[in-house]
């Protein structure tokens, strides 16, 4: 597999950040936490993300081993993607990110600049 990623900082706080960092990565890891997903489930549940940005960002997570793709011998093929234990141990990390922007927004009177998740997260049932 090519690496797409460049060499992580050495840090470990710059690391956590250069890991989870970017347009989608939490998103997915988040929505990842409900159990594995098919690429076409996750397409569907992510308000304005191309598919070509999808692959690329589920690819950025495979490498940093926070993702795993879960291929099915079937007719058509399927493939899922999971969350590794090392996906999982994001959960408490999130949930404090989540805190601290509100808590953030809060500070600044900004809280009328704050999306639900529901703005980029839409439910599985669609």
């Amino acid at each position: 597999m090519m690496k797409i990623t460049k060499e992580l900082p050495g840090l470990p706080i710059e690391r956590t950040l250069g890991v989870i960092s970017g347009r989608w990565k939490a998103v997915l890891v988040y929505i990842l936490l409900d159990g594995p997903k098919r690429l076409c489930e996750l397409e569907n549940q992510i308000a304005g993300i191309s598919q070509k940005v999808l692959i690329e960002q589920l690819r950025v997570l495979e490498e940093h081993g926070l993702v795993s793709r879960q291929n099915f011998v079937e007719e058509p093929q399927r493939v899922d993607y999971v969350l590794t234990p090392l996906g999982m141990s994001l959960k408490p990390l999130l949930a404090l990110l989540y805190d601290w922007g509100q808590h953030h927004a809060e500070e600044l009177q900004e809280t009328e600049k704050l999306l639900p998740c529901e703005a980029v997260v839409r439910s599985a049932e669609r």
